[in-house]
């Protein structure tokens, strides 16, 4: 028997307070990547909030069921047949009306203006937005939605999922009061990380994982779920160019260059061709972009370069499976590697990607600063945070090596603008000098 696991999420908090401040004036729109739960979060909110509720799957609804929408002078048709089809009685002001999936759809979409106008229901929408920009060309987007982005698990809410509701709260009480927790209990810690490490914060991939305990299954989910972006990405691109930037992410990462080269990996592309693959790549939500800042100050925006970037897997398990994709599970190194503490500098690359993965997920954008060194050698700051009227630099170590040579450069050049500076790595908490030295579980709290 397949057991059914519902996970809790932070995003719930959101949609409960876009349900009680705005009262049906606005949908509600879930944006993210596939497979992170959207629909689940849905699903669990209208049987949580509401009296009643219907969720129309755009990828299983009948043509009779989409094509209430290509005409709305008659909504109390369009409610009464809905009712009927779904065997629901709706409740005004009780109820709430799912179109999941609905960039299969787009007229139900572009029917949302006048469905909130009219006041009855509530409505949340969910979708994948390759697929939603691919099909809102001829549509009016309507102004009457908030939008709240979703994230696979973060590294709290897998906590909860393995039964541990007490590490992240403490965690922050040590952080916020810069306190050791000690080394015995810092290997602890990491173990817990490197297992989210590798099982990443996909739902299928943690059910599967709580379901057998079985890595090796967790990474058939995984490979599953990228086969999927992929085949997702050929609905753009039939030449399957974005599945190619994708599948780079790892390699691009192991170089350790300063920047993602797409034209290295795809030859002989117009630029405003390949602009379009990037755009769609990044509207995806399957990566997450990191910027580059001419000058970093806390306008950050102000002097980013779109053109110069790096490129992080949205999910750091997905991105351990991607790595050695084309290879069976029992060869892949980062399993073993991860699960043993022996992760050599050449893999140091998934910790960063996983620091963005909890950045990101933290609500903050990805930021980074190069500048030359020398004639032949780069300095270079892996994050930056805008807190307040200053900012933050981070650099990253995938080791317990506590150098930060770009560290303090950056804080000798921009002096001024410093609120505080880290180092995140592997070991337990403590202070260099002005550098706060931060264990990589800590990540999300910067």
């Amino acid at each position: 028997m397949i057991m059914e696991y519902i996970f809790e999420r932070k995003i719930y908090q959101q949609m409960l307070q876009w349900k009680e401040e705005n009262q049906g004036k606005t949908a509600l729109l879930i944006e993210g990547a596939r497979r992170i739960g959207k629909s689940t979060i849905a699903e669990q909110f209208a049987k949580q909030e509401y009296k009643s509720y219907i969720l129309i799957d755009f990828n299983k609804a009948t043509a009779t069921i989409k094509s209430l929408f290509n005409d709305l002078m008659d909504l109390d048709y369009i409610f009464i047949y809905l009712q009927d089809a779904y065997k629901t009685t709706l409740y005004p002001r009780e109820s709430v009306i799912i179109f999941d999936e609905v960039q299969q759809c787009p007229l139900a979409r572009q029917a949302i203006k006048y469905l909130v106008q009219d006041g009855r229901y509530d409505y949340i929408e969910t979708g994948s937005l390759i697929s939603i920009r691919k099909n809102v060309e001829n549509i009016t987007i309507p102004s009457e939605e908030d939008k709240i982005e979703m994230f696979p698990m973060d590294y709290e809410e897998f906590r909860w999922a393995m039964g541990d509701k007490t590490t992240m709260p403490l965690q922050k009480q040590l952080f916020d009061k810069k306190m050791s927790m000690g080394d015995e209990l810092n290997r602890a810690k990491m173990r817990d990380l490197r297992l989210y490490m590798l099982v990443g914060g996909m739902p299928q991939s943690v059910s599967k994982y709580l379901e057998t305990k079985n890595l090796r299954a967790v990474d058939a989910i995984k490979r599953k779920i990228i086969e999927l972006y992929i085949e997702d990405f050929r609905k753009i691109d039939k030449n399957g160019k974005i599945g190619r930037l994708f599948q780079a992410i790892p390699s691009m990462l192991s170089r350790n260059v300063t920047r993602f080269h797409p034209t290295s990996i795809i030859k002989g592309l117009p630029s405003d061709k390949m602009e379009d693959l990037i755009v769609a790549l990044e509207e995806s939500k399957t990566v997450n972009f990191c910027y580059h800042v001419a000058d970093p100050q806390v306008g950050l925006p102000l002097t980013e370069d779109r053109e110069r970037f790096k490129l992080y897997v949205g999910d750091t398990g997905l991105m351990v499976t991607l790595a050695f994709r084309d290879k069976r599970f029992t060869e892949n190194e980062l399993y073993s590697k991860l699960l043993s503490d022996k992760l050599p500098a050449n893999l140091g690359y998934v910790y960063e990607n996983l620091i963005a993965q909890m950045l990101r997920a933290a609500g903050n954008k990805l930021y980074y600063h190069t500048w030359p060194k020398d004639e032949s050698h780069s300095y270079e700051i892996d994050f930056i945070l805008s807190r307040g009227a200053k900012i933050c630099p981070i650099e990253v170590k995938s080791s317990n090596h506590k150098s930060h040579a770009s560290l303090d450069a950056f804080c000798e050049k921009y002096s001024s603008r410093i609120n505080n500076r880290y180092l995140v790595y592997t070991k337990d908490l403590r202070k260099d000098g002005e550098t706060l030295l931060v264990p990589v579980y800590m990540a999300g709290l910067l």
